[in-house]
């Protein structure tokens, strides 16, 4: 999904916000959580900025709570989702696909800090760009029930939403026209997903040298 395609489904009209925007957003964050090619961090912040600039009362609180919750379901039916594929003798084509965004060197990073520090863990991990999932992962291998993923993965959706709402308020507060914010917002979540990337490739290229 490309940066005009985000734009144009996460910014519509003040009058059709109620009716569009907010189901619109639940849909993409949902489906984010559960196939994390969506750059879902870019839509709140988006959604952030229109919210912003817009009239009607609560308009950034419906935001935060349209988000979170669809992040949380979305977590805990891939984490739900995940638990059955360990159950099953041939896996699963979703616990293959949360293995295959889980490196080695990051699952023995998070089955370690989930070791040390347990729940507290998960909320960082969802404001780590690419954290989530192998310390999902992490919480898989190590047979955490669904009800303690759930409690700490609670406060985890709620602070990732938050940060990403700031970005957007940030983004919103900056330029007279949303478009110009929603730009904003977007070019600086991808420069936040980005940077830990670049940096792990700097550090393997200086390590092999």
């Amino acid at each position: 999904m490309t940066a005009l395609a985000v734009v144009a489904t996460v910014v519509p009209t003040e009058s059709t916000q109620q009716a569009i925007g907010y189901p619109t957003l639940f849909a993409l964050v949902l489906i984010g959580a559960l196939v994390p090619i969506v750059p879902t961090g870019a839509l709140v912040s988006s959604a952030s900025v229109v919210a912003f600039h817009q009239t009607a009362p609560f308009s950034l609180a419906l935001v935060f709570v349209t988000a979170s919750t669809a992040a949380f379901l979305g977590d805990a039916t891939l984490y739900w989702l995940g638990r059955r594929g360990m159950g099953s003798k041939n896996g699963s084509r979703w616990l293959e696909a949360i293995r295959s965004r889980a490196p080695e060197d990051r699952l023995e990073q998070a089955q370690q800090k989930l070791a040390d520090h347990d729940v507290a863990v998960l909320v960082l991990s969802r404001l780590v760009p690419a954290g989530r999932l192998p310390v999902m992962l992490a919480c898989l291998l190590a047979k955490w029930p669904m009800r303690r993923f759930a409690r700490g993965n609670l406060p985890a959706c709620l602070a990732w939403a938050v940060t990403y709402q700031l970005i957007g308020i940030l983004g919103g507060s900056l330029f007279d026209e949303p478009w110009q914010g929603v730009l904003a917002a977007i070019a600086l979540t991808v420069l936040i997903s980005a940077t830990p990337a670049l940096w792990h490739r700097l550090r393997k290229a200086g390590s092999t040298r």
